[in-house]
């Protein structure tokens, strides 16, 4: 079995994790291969049995790969997934972070969980990711136009609400004037959007979320709709420019830019272990159940 490896080196707990990932890898004979960036973060501080194969981008992870490991937060998955993209290799997260809904392997799993790998103990979890065009075109945009948990469109350089129209299928649905707009996946339903007062969604779920960020009318609350609709968004504002973000990707473009978000043509699979669910994951991280009166 070959397992990629990536991580962003932080936390002082971390190296501990890593060094927990690469013994359990290592004992079950596992070809591994590591992240460039990320082994030169870790290379002195982890001794390495033997020498390992370095990847720098998404082009050198090739369908030989069964799985990828990260190893971080949520955020890391995030970027784990501008690596992956469509070759269909399965993350799994191992967290080393704080508040993780997609990053589920905990430190003290790790020696039960990753051995699951190699007796197929585990089931895929296929999540949905959304793809963004912009006219006229965006140069940060071109290669990387898509975000497994969210597109958000925000003010930049300005106190002042932006005003942003809203069309599904080109039929006008509304022009919010709010700080922003988030248009979230299910993934993405227990991020910023959830943060901003919007619904959770189940993973398996085919919807997607619009939600407005502080916006000035109350009744401009969250939408859920179906993944198959076409959004289109135009800004206007008192500024020239405005910030649009995928995940963690942030870039700015002028108030003339038009956008179109839709569902991408492929998934992200993540790894899931039956101990590890996505229902007792959103119990333990939001309390649910925690209340003294039951």
């Amino acid at each position: 079995m070959k397992i990629a490896l990536f991580g962003k080196n932080y936390q002082n707990n971390t190296i501990e994790i890593i060094r927990k990932v690469i013994d359990v890898l290592e004992k079950k004979g596992a070809e591994i291969c590591i992240e460039k960036k990320f082994f030169e973060s870790i290379k002195d501080e982890i001794k390495f049995s033997k020498e390992y194969e370095i990847y720098k981008k998404h082009d050198e992870l090739n369908e030989s790969i069964d799985f990828l490991i990260s190893i971080g937060g949520d955020g890391t998955i995030l970027r784990a997934a501008t690596l992956v993209r469509d070759k269909k290799i399965p993350i799994v997260g191992v967290n080393a972070g704080r508040l993780g809904f997609l990053a589920t392997v905990q430190e003290e799993n790790i020696e039960t969980f990753l051995p699951k790998l190699f007796l197929n103990e585990f089931k895929i979890s296929k999540r949905t990711l959304l793809s963004l065009k912009c006219s006229p075109p965006n140069k940060d945009l071109e290669d990387i136009n898509f975000a497994l948990n969210e597109v958000t469109v925000s003010r930049k350089d300005t106190t002042s609400m932006i005003t942003i129209e809203t069309f599904l299928n080109d039929e006008y649905l509304n022009s919010y004037w709010a700080d922003g707009l988030i248009i979230a996946t299910p993934t993405g339903s227990t991020g910023y959007s959830l943060s901003c007062g919007g619904p959770v969604l189940m993973p398996e779920n085919s919807s997607l979320v619009i939600t407005p960020i502080a916006p000035h009318n109350l009744t401009a609350r969250p939408l859920v709709i179906p993944d198959d609709i076409e959004i289109k968004l135009s800004i206007s504002g008192r500024e020239e420019q405005f910030l649009v973000s995928l995940d963690s990707r942030i870039t700015t473009v002028t108030k003339e830019t038009h956008l179109t978000i839709k569902k991408a043509p492929f998934e992200i699979n993540m790894v899931e272990f039956s101990e590890e669910g996505f229902l007792k994951t959103i119990r333990k991280k939001l309390l649910w159940g925690e209340d003294k009166r039951n």
